[in-house]
């Protein structure tokens, strides 16, 4: 998979602070944690370590994912954010998934997990995106969503309805997550809301690093 390899070669696009009496040497573990953020399941990421002699249980590689806390790098300055939701579903309760693109680099800026979509959760999210961004300045790409140009409104920063052209980006990295999950439907099971969180975190760090 042409993904995998491009991401496996970044092996210093991450630290592992949250090791400690880990046995694991941090390469397997940097490996693991890439490959099944990258779209291999846990089955078969624990399948390739074996293969280099490293032999771990799925939850083992789950948890190194969940503790390595990766999200998509602060500092970005876009001309245009695209912000979106999606739905995704957790055991029998549906959340919403908020997240933010650079439309001209297809980059993720943020990903944040609610389980209801309103104007206070989505001025919470475009105030997390201004802690991380400098983004005073741009304009924000939306759909006709009321509570997104709500808050875009009460909190003073540009936005335009559009509902083509530079927009798209975040409808195209949306199918490309959907498509990284249908194995289960984009349903998590047997998972809390937190570690469904870091799982889609995660996977906007792999989606940012292969792009």
């Amino acid at each position: 998979m042409p993904e995998i390899a491009r991401l496996n070669g970044g092996s210093d696009c991450f630290e592992l602070e949250f090791v400690q009496r880990e046995a694991t040497p941090k390469p397997a573990m940097k490996l693991g944690i890439r490959l099944h953020a990258a779209g291999l399941s846990l089955s078969d990421t624990v399948s390739v370590l074996a293969s280099f002699g490293v032999e771990r249980a799925r939850s083992t590689v789950h948890n190194w994912v969940q503790k390595a806390g990766l999200q998509p790098n602060s500092g970005k300055n876009p001309n245009h954010v695209a912000i979106d939701e999606t739905v995704i579903q957790l055991n029998n309760q549906r959340y919403w998934l908020y997240a933010a693109v650079d439309p001209e680099t297809n980059e993720f800026l943020h990903v944040r997990l609610f389980p209801t979509r309103t104007i206070v959760l989505t001025k919470q999210f475009l105030a997390e995106l201004r802690e991380k961004h400098r983004v005073e300045n741009a304009v924000f790409l939306v759909d006709g969503a009321p509570w997104l140009k709500a808050a875009l409104f009460e909190l003073g920063l540009r936005f335009r309805h559009v509902t083509h052209g530079n927009r798209n980006a975040v409808e195209r990295v949306f199918k490309e997550l959907k498509r990284r999950t249908e194995q289960f439907a984009n349903h998590f099971r047997h998972a809390t809301a937190d570690s469904a969180e870091t799982w889609l975190q995660t996977f906007a760090f792999a989606w940012n690093q292969l792009i």
